[in-house]
């Protein structure tokens, strides 16, 4: 770029275009620094129309860090003046993943500089705070939206709903919504949305519900949201209900939606429509690619998700570290050891990546499904960054799953050192004394719990029935359905001890005798729902449950018997994958 005597003009306004117009068509970092130097030799650099497209221009460079600098320098300070101009430059930190504490601090020296904020300032400060997660930070522009009059405007409201949702204050979230003058479909979205993220799923189903009534029509936006909590709850009828309302709608099918369908499918059980799906879209991603192959990895299909992602590497498309967790995962929960080390070594020898702590994670997960507990204990002691005690648990499960138990009681105990406050480390050495038979030391454990007011979390299962959830807790005697619930449950219990059925009493961690343990397993929640469902469905169809919780042995070999003696194709979500059982077998061959 040449700046010629013949571009010197006359007056500022010429300048002011000049300078305007080079700024429109600037496209590299070097040309900028000149063009700044113009700026300055044409006594521009205090001009707000110059200075706020130098800043749009910066920002769009990825180099708001240079526009600052020379914005905020001390002998320039003292003319920002222009709330336009605060407004581009806010907004440009605020859409930087790691710059949104500056967004809100220069937003701290607006009001300082008596710049007065308008209705366009507080949308781009309160995503800021919304990136930055503080709540207290957010309460506090919200305040300023009140002072400033600007607490009935939608757009300011729609972004303080979506600020309250990722900053955990939904009880706030809710109250700004609920108080707002009139909703739009972002108001929706926003507080969907929010629910969504924090596994809020059936308030985001039922909120949508309340959008439809009101009449308001969602947008692609709303509708990955929805999905999501489709997704969460395991609702694969309402997921293909929302499938067809985008398609009798003709809501736009952006990539993301398109995305959050296959993900919605893999995760509701129906990993089969999820591959249709991604397989005629166009202009596929990672998150497509990765989407598909976290599903099979969930179905235990391990080999078609390696498949997948050789496919992924010969159309040109490289992993990141997300696919290489889904791929992990997939062979951890096939058992495919050899392939997860090759794939495992292959993240920095080919690919360039620096394995995260997840990624350990998943390889101690899988040497440890695989019962090679020593080995998962060495590769754990010759990590190059600290063990978190997630992998710490995992190894504790695999020793307790796989008889090392004295091993599991000592990383156990450790664990409790490092974190006294967290239950489930209690809970894990309660059931390893359990499973020695040390009743004395497990209640022990269990009264230090009481005294810390813990508790372990009970299971629970999920089940979608003509649109609606129901849900059932271990033990649970309040449904309306209590009584038939429990005389299925004894039915289906005679049916498969004819079969060959026996009840596995040692997954009952507890000092009491064979009939009370027997009981005990009858009042697992999964047991619960099936029985539930085999009430309220056709014979023949399939029963869809999520639960919360990995499934347990003895419920994984009876829900085997009540496919084959019911005639029913089950499908158990739970807290590691998928099993399909049908005709007394499961699709993870007792695998999980």
């Amino acid at each position: 770029m040449h700046f010629s005597a013949s571009k010197i003009f006359i007056n500022n306004r010429a300048a002011e275009q000049q300078c305007l117009h080079l700024l429109q068509t600037c496209t590299t970092l070097f040309n900028l620094t000149k063009i700044h130097t113009q700026i300055l030799k044409l006594g521009l650099q205090n001009n707000p129309l110059v200075l706020t497209k130098f800043t749009q221009t910066s920002s769009d460079l990825n180099a708001i860090d240079y526009a600052s600098f020379i914005l905020f320098a001390p002998d320039a300070k003292t003319h920002l003046y222009d709330t336009f101009l605060y407004n581009t430059i806010i907004r440009a930190y605020a859409h930087t993943t790691d710059s949104r504490t500056t967004a809100v601090n220069i937003y701290k020296s607006m009001v300082y500089d008596d710049v007065l904020p308008n209705k366009f300032t507080y949308p781009f400060v309160l995503k800021a705070c919304a990136g930055v997660g503080n709540l207290r930070l957010g309460e506090s522009v919200h305040g300023s939206v009140v002072k400033f009059g600007f607490d009935e405007d939608v757009h300011v409201l729609n972004t303080m709903v979506h600020m309250y949702c990722c900053c955990g204050g939904f009880m706030d979230a809710r109250k700004v919504f609920d108080e707002m003058p009139n909703w739009d479909s972002v108001s929706w979205s926003a507080m969907i949305g929010g629910y969504a993220r924090m596994g809020m799923s059936t308030s985001a189903v039922e909120l949508f519900r309340e959008m439809q009534i009101d009449g308001v029509r969602p947008d692609e936006i709303t509708m990955v949201s929805v999905l999501s909590a489709c997704s969460d709850l395991g609702a694969l009828e309402l997921g293909k209900w929302v499938e067809n309302y985008i398609e009798r709608e003709k809501i736009t099918k952006s990539i993301e939606l398109c995305n959050a369908l296959i993900d919605m499918f893999a995760k509701c059980g129906d990993v089969d429509k999820a591959l249709r799906l991604f397989q005629t879209l166009d202009g596929k991603t990672i998150v497509s690619w990765t989407s598909v192959i976290v599903g099979l990895a969930m179905h235990g299909r391990g080999l078609e998700a390696a498949s997948l992602f050789e496919n992924m590497k010969d159309s040109g498309m490289a992993p990141d570290d997300v696919t290489f967790i889904g791929l992990l995962s997939a062979c951890s929960h096939s058992g495919l050891v050899n392939e997860g080390q090759k794939y495992f070594d292959s993240m920095t020898r080919v690919f360039h990546i620096t394995p995260k702590i997840e990624h350990y994670g998943c390889m101690v997960d899988l040497l440890s499904r695989a019962g090679l507990v020593k080995q998962a204990l060495e590769f754990v002691n010759k990590m190059p960054i600290e063990p978190n005690p997630i992998i710490w648990r995992t190894l504790t499960a695999a020793c307790q799953l796989h008889g090392e138990l004295n091993l599991g009681e000592s990383i156990t105990k450790q664990l409790i050192e490092k974190e006294p406050l967290h239950e489930s480390n209690y809970v894990m050495l309660s059931n390893i004394y359990g499973k020695m038979w040390k009743w004395e030391k497990k209640n022990t454990i269990r009264e230090k719990m009481g005294e810390k007011g813990m508790r372990k979390i009970p299971g629970s299962t999920m089940i979608e029935l003509d649109n609606k959830i129901y849900e059932f807790v271990a033990g649970d005697r309040t449904h309306e359905l209590y009584k038939e619930i429990h005389e299925m449950i004894d039915e289906m219990g005679r049916k498969i001890k004819m079969a060959g059925y026996v009840p596995s009493t040692s997954e009952v961690l507890l000092d009491i005798g064979q009939e009370e343990r027997e009981d005990a397993l009858t009042r697992h929640s999964e047991k619960l729902a099936i029985a539930f469902a085999l009430l309220k469905t056709p014979r023949g169809t399939p029963i869809r449950i999520v639960k919360n919780l990995r499934v347990c042995g003895d419920c994984h070999c009876f829900t085997k018997f009540v496919s084959k003696i019911y005639n029913r194709e089950i499908v158990v979500r739970d807290r590691n994958r998928f099993h399909h059982f049908k005709d007394g077998v499961c699709s993870c061959n007792d695998f999980w």
